[in-house]
């Protein structure tokens, strides 16, 4: 008798273990050996899963070893600043549309603080890393280019997408000093802040 498919929960639940386990597989081997002594058939037997699967996650053991991931941020969110809002002020709605996506990455912290101590050891991940965050300023970058239609901005798309990218990375470095207590989304703010004091300097 065929079986039936998992609960969306169970289904969403196995998806997220088997992506860790790639991860922690990827993390603990390049560690070990370095990452051009690693491959994916190795990392892929280590989490107990087939190649074929690695590559549903992942599109390289660079990505494995960074926890990289399509971030697809909350379709109310974009909805949302897309047509002007939430307050129609492009700072404060800039901050809102940055914090959605700092809260649907919410990493593993012990496999986050893995990679960055990888990032320091392996030139490439940090490459891998930069073009990584390349990629989510684009996205950036188009959100506010269909916000225009809505409610036109005389800064271009390329200025404040790259406030994006800072205000995202100063509330990564922030938590990363706070030891990883809580999320990065909660640092936001004080990122925010500092930003509006340069500005007003």
């Amino acid at each position: 008798m065929p079986t039936s498919a998992p609960p969306p929960n169970a289904r969403e639940r196995q998806k997220r273990e088997r992506r860790l386990a790639l991860i922690e597989a990827a993390q603990r081997l390049v560690g070990e050996r370095g990452l051009d002594d690693v491959t994916v058939e190795e990392i892929s037997s280590a989490a107990g899963l087939s190649t074929r699967t690695f590559f549903n996650y992942f599109d390289s053991k660079d990505d494995a070893v960074l926890g990289i991931q399509e971030i697809e941020l909350d379709a109310e969110v974009r909805a949302q600043f897309v047509s002007g809002g939430p307050s129609g002020r492009l700072m404060s709605d800039l901050e809102a549309l940055v914090a959605g996506f700092l809260k649907d990455a919410a990493p593993n912290i012990e496999q986050v603080e893995r990679a960055m101590r990888l990032l320091t050891s392996e030139p490439r991940l940090m490459q891998r890393h930069v073009a990584w965050h390349q990629r989510i300023v684009g996205e950036f970058e188009e959100l506010l280019s269909e916000r225009r239609k809505a409610r036109p901005s005389p800064v271009d798309d390329d200025t404040i997408g790259m406030v994006a990218g800072l205000l995202m990375r100063s509330s990564a470095l922030a938590w990363a000093r706070s030891g990883y207590e809580g999320d990065a989304a909660a640092h936001l703010p004080e990122a925010v802040a500092q930003l509006r004091l340069l500005l007003d300097d």
